[in-house]
């Protein structure tokens, strides 16, 4: 038995020096190192995002059972750094009320709901599966649930549900937080293409605020998984009011738009009626922060897109949640804009294998040979460069291609996936997407964040994002620039991270 044990480990060791993944041994050459993915079915939003006592807690929305959509759960995994997760029993089960739709969790610290101080309580939507398919309008409702073991074990409320439909087909996804000032909780809740925010004292009793949104912002589809968090411009409170919104995003299907603007406790008030996109790839979705982080504003979003999200090439398991990123505020051409860049802890399982001061791009330049990565896992920093046109391209020997650039005629940066392998599972997946260039700046930065089928755009220290998924028959382990004329980059630099970061 000991000398079986000791020849699979020194398998996995060799694997890994050659550069290939577990993932890809066990047959599952799409499933990343770094992103987090359960370890069997189906998950889609993030849900009860919480920090509490060392531990960043994900809930997620999963179908334990299957591959596809189906009874949702409230699937459960922790890390103490945002990169290394591990995943943990399910932690909500469907009930008497229904399946346990999006929600969020709160540390009750003042004890005001008299379940315990500290307690770990989580506000989800009830889907009655049966209700809607009777035609009644009332099938969603809020519940709560509390932990006294930070996570691990769940007492639902006895009186759920905490806030009952008033008769509309969606109403859903509450999100809470804590408002100071007025000393009470405020859930922001999708309601069919608005938002309804309530209040309460106790996470139990809960009466209308207000409602924001029927007449502005992007209305292709329903609004979900919405967020309410506050930043500091230097004394001055600037609210952001996150809407997921589901068709309709910037290059068709999912995406996630934003407002800015003031709250008082009872109504948001937008700046402006501007629409803005946290992030212009078709492949994040659902996304919202964790509670209970102080001033930091820590993001993460599912890194799929309803249009296919059930049909993706993938087999044990569907989906992944994008990197965690770090949410700031920052005026640009008289408006605030949120931006968006890789949490700090990513930085601690970065591994940098190339630094090149003053890079000169006559016609291309090779950052890595197209067998030089077999992982496909990598990060690629470029800092000073004209605003000019360029691509980069991440290809593999069999001919498969993503491709980045940027346009400066239409002020576009892109990602092209039509021969990134696979795409023929949906019509609509094979294309190239955009994202205006939201700063103004005379030069531009770029990090690409690559693990094994995706890919994650932050440009100009975050004000343009863009994700993207694909799935190549092996890892696109090349890059190369390509820009006509002669482009100067100030610094280049090619990371690859550590591998495995999730306990299987």
């Amino acid at each position: 038995m000991r000398y079986h044990k000791y020849l699979i480990t020194l398998v996995a060791a060799l694997v890994l020096a050659q550069g290939i993944t577990v993932a890809q041994q066990n047959g599952e050459p799409h499933r990343p190192q770094l992103h987090f993915t359960p370890k069997k079915g189906w998950m889609n939003d993030p849900n009860g995002m919480v920090f509490l006592n060392g531990k960043y807690h994900l809930f997620f929305q999963h179908n334990p059972n299957a591959t596809v959509w189906g009874p949702m759960h409230w699937g459960h995994a922790t890390s103490t750094d945002l990169v290394h997760w591990n995943e943990l029993p399910i932690a909500l089960y469907p009930d008497s009320l229904g399946t346990i739709f999006s929600g969020s969790a709160v540390i009750d610290v003042n004890n005001t709901a008299g379940f315990g101080k500290n307690a770990m309580v989580a506000i989800y939507t009830n889907h009655s599966h049966e209700g809607e398919k009777a035609g009644t309008d009332k099938f969603q409702n809020q519940s709560i649930a509390y932990s006294l073991d930070e996570g691990k074990t769940w007492t639902k409320y006895k009186g759920n549900p905490v806030l009952r439909n008033p008769g509309i087909r969606d109403f859903r996804d509450p999100k809470v937080s804590w408002y100071a000032p007025g000393k009470k909780w405020i859930m922001t809740l999708a309601t069919l293409d608005h938002i309804t925010f309530y209040s309460s004292p106790d996470l139990k009793t809960w009466k209308e605020e207000s409602r924001f949104g029927k007449n502005t912002g992007a209305h292709g589809g329903v609004w979900e998984c919405p967020d309410l968090i506050a930043f500091n411009d230097n004394g001055k409170l600037v609210w952001v009011l996150i809407v997921n919104l589901n068709p309709g995003g910037p290059n068709g299907g999912s995406a996630t738009q934003y407002f800015t603007g003031s709250f008082n406790g009872n109504t948001f008030t937008p700046n402006d009626t501007t629409i803005k996109w946290l992030d212009y790839g078709p492949d994040e979705y659902a996304g919202i922060t964790w509670s209970n982080t102080g001033n930091r504003k820590l993001f993460l979003g599912w890194m799929s897109n309803w249009q296919y999200a059930n049909v993706v090439p993938t087999k044990n398991w569907r989906s992944a949640m994008t990197l965690p990123r770090e949410l700031g505020i920052k005026k640009i051409n008289g408006q605030y804009v949120v931006v968006s860049t890789l949490a700090k802890e990513v930085d601690a399982v970065t591994r940098p294998l190339k630094t090149v001061p003053h890079v000169q791009v006559a016609d291309h330049y090779e950052v890595v040979k197209a067998s030089g990565n077999a992982d496909g896992l990598f990060r690629l920093d470029l800092s000073g460069l004209p605003v000019t046109d360029f691509s980069i391209a991440l290809t593999n020997t069999k001919g498969e291609a993503v491709i980045v650039g940027f346009d400066r005629t239409a002020n576009q940066f892109y990602i092209d996936r039509t021969r990134s392998g696979a795409t023929d599972f949906e019509k609509g997946f094979a294309k190239k997407h955009v994202a205006p260039r939201i700063a103004t700046n005379s030069n531009l930065n770029l990090t690409i964040a690559g693990d094994a089928a995706s890919l994650e755009l932050f440009a100009d220290n975050g004000a343009t994002v863009m994700t993207s998924i694909f799935f190549p028959s092996e890892p696109l382990s090349g890059i190369t620039i390509t820009a006509p004329g002669n482009l100067q980059i100030k610094n280049l630099k090619y990371s690859t991270f550590v591998q495995n970061a999730q306990k299987r």
